[in-house]
């Protein structure tokens, strides 16, 4: 199993955090997506590591951008 976590920059509100955990939860091997709307954290568990350029298109994909590392 494998854990990462980005911050995403944007999100004000519920539906954001939903848009976000939607299209993260979609990616291959994703089994777990947490959303933290106060800090913008964004934790992903996952069968093997997750590319993070695919993280970053999916949060793209749902209107918001990661910070950087």
């Amino acid at each position: 199993m494998s854990t990462a976590s980005y911050t995403v920059v944007g999100m004000t509100c519920q539906h954001c955090v939903s848009a976000v955990t939607e299209e993260v939860s979609g990616l291959p091997g994703v089994t777990g997506v947490e959303v933290d709307l106060p800090t913008g954290g964004l934790t992903l568990t996952s069968d093997a590591p997750v590319d993070e350029a695919a993280v970053r298109a999916a949060v793209e994909e749902a209107g918001y951008e990661v910070a950087g590392r």
